[in-house]
């Protein structure tokens, strides 16, 4: 695969139309739904080269028994979906729960609940979802944060929307909210939304991820974004340059793409995708400018049904992921590691996995990923993030009878 387009590694922190606002159980179960929206036929377009072999399979990654780390449970919560650090404010970390709940965590570890968090949609896997904030934020204890949920449409239909707000730490309140961007169609079932947020290293673009909501077929159909990955401004408009925009799908990157529940920039801004397969076929992606995922037209795994899905192949037309898991370990987030409390996994990818209960580290060399290991938790991992001191949290998925516990993972 060619690498994308380089991206400015300069930090950006204005946001061009938010400086007045900013100075907005997942894939826990099987995933067997028919599409009934109208579809449009996209044949394979992606403008690289897509003539590269499949990737590795990752299905043999090394156990690690011997953790590499020891493990202090800070705090616990009913449904933990994600979180994200406040910049500069040391281990200050805010928490969202998938039932609409949404907490900050200040360094002493005491917990205050945030108001002012929207009304969502929590039923199945939808609810309150990611939350980021944005670089270079945090003058006067307020932060401009993104942050995703569900809401309802027409009749009995859902969809993932993305909103912008200014977090007031001193108040533990949200300000100025309002949604910059809605998944389109809207449509019934309770299953993926995707909606994971990341921020380009410059400060210029938003991308969210969009699963297919169990419908198949839209995740090739450039008349909406599920199954899409969106590259949108700072304000959630259409990105000048993507590369659909003259065929109408102006704020879509890459489609063909089934739950991708994890999204992250490496060092040299390269875009990275953990994506949850059917049965088998769990994948990371790396993400480029009108890349065709295949989904659900190929895949490496098999329908929950027992119908079997081609294997992506070499010349097929569509991007193969860089690795792939067959069992399934379902993946639920991503993190390119850039600490220095692990020197031995800078540059590399870390992600929970949920099915897998696991933390699993992928090598990444330049655009290829080539190893990984896995380290058992004994718990469904939801979230993996950064500490400012180079250590790694990590969220265990949660349920009303055992509440996710909130881990740092520090070297042994």
């Amino acid at each position: 695969m060619r690498t994308p387009q380089p991206l400015s590694l300069s930090l950006g922190r204005s946001l061009p139309g938010l400086a007045a606002t900013l100075a907005a159980v997942l894939v826990t179960r099987a995933c067997s739904a028919s599409s009934a929206a109208p579809t449009t036929s996209v044949s394979p377009s992606d403008p690289r080269d897509a003539s590269a072999a499949p990737g590795w399979s990752a299905a043999s990654t090394r156990v690690v028994d011997e953790l590499p780390f020891t493990q202090t449970e800070l705090a616990a919560f009913g449904e933990p979906w994600a979180m994200t650090f406040l910049p500069g404010a040391g281990e200050t970390v805010l928490v969202t729960e998938r039932t609409g709940r949404m907490h900050v965590r200040m360094p002493d570890g005491i917990l205050r609940e945030v108001s002012g968090v929207p009304s969502v949609v929590a039923r199945d896997q939808g609810g309150l979802g990611d939350v980021i904030a944005v670089p270079g934020g945090g003058a006067d204890g307020r932060y401009p944060i993104y942050l995703s949920w569900v809401v309802a449409g027409e009749g009995t239909t859902t969809g993932a929307v993305v909103g912008a707000a200014t977090l007031d730490l001193t108040a533990a309140r949200l300000d100025d909210l309002r949604i910059i961007w809605r998944q389109h169609p809207t449509v019934d079932g309770g299953g993926h939304f995707g909606h994971r947020l990341a921020l380009t290293p410059d400060g210029r673009h938003l991308f969210v991820t969009s699963g297919d909501r169990q419908k198949f077929d839209p995740a090739q159909d450039l008349t909406g974004t599920l199954g899409k990955v969106v590259r949108l401004t700072v304000d959630g408009a259409p990105a000048p340059g993507n590369p659909y925009a003259g065929s109408g799908a102006s704020e879509v990157w890459s489609m063909g793409h089934r739950n991708p529940l994890g999204i992250a920039f490496d060092p040299d801004g390269r875009l990275w995708s953990t994506e949850m397969g059917p049965r088998g076929g769990d994948e990371l992606n790396l993400i480029e400018a009108g890349g065709n995922y295949g989904w659900p037209i190929v895949s490496n795994g098999t329908h929950y049904d027992g119908r079997d899905i081609p294997d992506h192949r070499a010349g097929d037309g569509y991007v193969a992921p860089s690795a792939w898991w067959d069992p399934s370990v379902s993946p639920s987030s991503l993190l390119i590691y850039s600490g220095e409390a692990f020197p031995q996994w800078r540059g590399d990818a870390l992600f929970g996995a949920l099915s897998g209960q696991a933390l699993i580290r992928v090598d990444l060399l330049g655009d290829r990923s080539v190893s990984g290991d896995r380290y058992p938790m004994r718990a469904r991992i939801r979230e993996v993030e950064q500490a400012p001191d180079g250590s790694v949290w990590v969220l265990e998925d949660g349920s009303p009878n055992r509440p996710g516990r909130l881990l740092r993972l520090i070297p042994r």
